[in-house]
């Protein structure tokens, strides 16, 4: 047994997961603390812990994130590298999706595009719309930067109260654009009809559409049809009503694989066992 660790070190957050013999996923974790080193030793402690692992089962440990620069240690003493962030999120993606040819859509605090064709993983742009916009316009507008409180007063918005759709504006059909597709972010906002539950639902709707759009747009002539979709805010419930619906709108296809949250940390782990054959 091969057992690799691979861990994505945030600034406050942690996640962690196993991969065994480069096939089959042990498990994943996520972790907050106060800063990153207290995260990620946080994190490995527990997973070892609750998974019964022994160090010495542990092959290797493989680092990626913004906070793994703080690392300059092995991890217990056990063999300890660093992963470039793009290549870990181009690998996870490709793995958890299944797809050869993609674009890696990471939702983080911003958020990054990665293509992904086959061998060849590359860093092409990104936006600094994300996780961090969500809690800190949340912040200002709701009086709260928790997002799962947001997420409960989101399910009880309205969006037709926030944003300007097609049917407000067009009396009839207007070729290529469904009725119900967004004219204007926050555009029927200035109506003064919207409660708090309307501004969470806008805020979410907001930070994905602008997101998905972007993704759909830098491939606007490379022939990529694939996106998919890794972090976080996978994990918002809008998700899946916004990502179905810009696929009709632009003749694409978006994927949220199993372990989206994690393909960070498992990216990690599959940069071993790629670099460990190629060598």
């Amino acid at each position: 047994m091969s057992l690799i660790i691979g861990i994505d070190v945030g600034g406050s957050t942690t996640k962690i997961i196993g991969l065994e013999d480069g096939k089959v996923i042990k498990s994943s974790m996520t972790i907050k603390a106060n800063d990153p080193i207290t995260s990620l030793f946080g994190a490995f402690g527990k997973y070892i812990y609750d998974n019964n692992i022994e160090l010495s089962e542990i092959d290797q440990v493989m680092l990626t994130g913004v906070g793994a620069s703080s690392v300059t240690t092995p991890i217990y003493g056990l063999p300890t590298a660093h992963v470039d962030e793009f290549q870990a999120d181009g690998l996870g993606a490709q793995f958890d999706s299944g797809l050869e040819r993609l674009i890696a859509v990471s939702m983080g605090t911003g958020t990054t595009l990665v293509k992904v064709d086959g061998d060849s993983i590359s860093h092409i742009g990104g936006i600094s719309m994300g996780g961090g916009t969500l809690q800190g316009l949340s912040r200002l507008m709701l009086g709260t930067s928790h997002i799962d409180e947001v997420v409960a007063m989101a399910a009880k918005g309205d969006i037709s109260h926030i944003n300007l759709q097609i049917k407000d504006i067009s009396k009839g059909d207007i070729e290529g654009l469904p009725m119900h597709a967004t004219a204007s972010l926050f555009g029927k906002a200035v109506e003064n009809n919207a409660n708090e539950n309307d501004i969470a639902k806008g805020l979410i709707c907001m930070v994905l559409e602008t997101i998905g759009s972007c993704a759909v747009l830098s491939q606007a002539n490379g022939g990529f049809k694939d996106f998919v979709l890794i972090g976080n805010l996978t994990l918002l419930p809008e998700c899946g009503i916004i990502f179905p619906m810009m696929e009709s709108l632009y003749q694409v296809r978006f994927h949220i694989p199993k372990n989206a949250r994690y393909c960070t940390a498992l990216g990690a782990a599959l940069y071993y066992f790629q670099h460990n054959k190629t060598t």
